[in-house]
């Protein structure tokens, strides 16, 4: 079970990592946000692409336990979409997003991952 909830995580990483270096305008257009130079989409692809990818390599790395980082590295990703939701809590408050899509659903997204991941490494 535990093997599960971090591969449904390590796939949300690597979906977003991918179309993140792939498309990165599209990644961001539901945000309304335009990526119209070639250094905004180079940060896109950074920040989305490259830290998605990595994360779900690492989220693999746990999966098979590889030098025992299984725990230490679960709580690290729960605890930065824990991160991620409260960013959007903030934004709640401070700019009041005008409805679920885009901003609460990944919210609930990241909720539920964090969440479950914290769950899985017994913390």
């Amino acid at each position: 079970m535990a093997t599960a909830v971090i591969a449904v995580v390590a796939v949300f990483f690597l979906a977003m990592g991918v179309y993140g270096l792939v498309a990165p305008a599209a990644l961001i257009r539901p945000f309304r946000i335009v990526a119209d130079s070639g250094l905004a989409r180079t940060e896109i692809r950074a920040v989305y692409g490259g830290f998605g990818v990595a994360v779900a390599g690492l989220l693999v790395a746990a999966m098979i336990d590889a030098g025992g980082i299984r725990r230490g590295a679960v709580i690290a990703v729960a605890v930065a979409l824990l991160g991620m939701a409260f960013g959007r809590l903030v934004a709640r408050a401070v700019e009041r997003p005008p409805a679920f899509y885009p901003s609460w659903l990944y919210f609930w997204v990241e909720i539920a991952g964090g969440g479950a991941l914290l769950a899985v490494a017994g913390w």
